[in-house]
């Protein structure tokens, strides 16, 4: 069975997957550790783990017979490639409406 790819924002989308990145964000786990914070079963965990790490957000590590969770940057820096664009796009509307506004206050007081 194949899991179908999610883009960024449909894996960040899930409350669960958000709150699973904070808890990382914090340190490492394992999927065990990450299971108890929830209530839903270690393979709806599992399930959620495995769409974070097929999405470029988390590492797994096996450490003896533990897995290890371990944020990564790759998903994350697909989601600010795509709010740069559009902060530098909101940017330059702004400051061209600045321009606009100022020319207008100077037409206004002469």
């Amino acid at each position: 069975m194949t899991t179908q790819a999610l883009d960024v924002f449909q894996v960040i989308a899930d409350p669960s997957r958000r709150q699973m990145l904070l808890m990382l964000s914090k340190d490492s786990m394992t999927i065990n550790s990450l299971a108890e914070n929830f209530d839903m079963s270690r393979p709806a965990v599992s399930k959620h783990v495995k769409i974070l790490y097929n999405a470029g957000f988390i590492s797994i590590k096996d450490i003896g017979r533990e897995r290890h969770c371990v944020l990564k940057q790759d998903g994350f820096n697909e989601l600010q490639d795509f709010i740069s664009y559009f902060d530098k796009f909101w940017s330059t509307k702004l400051k061209k409406l600045q321009i606009l506004l100022d020319n207008k206050s100077k037409q206004l007081s002469n």
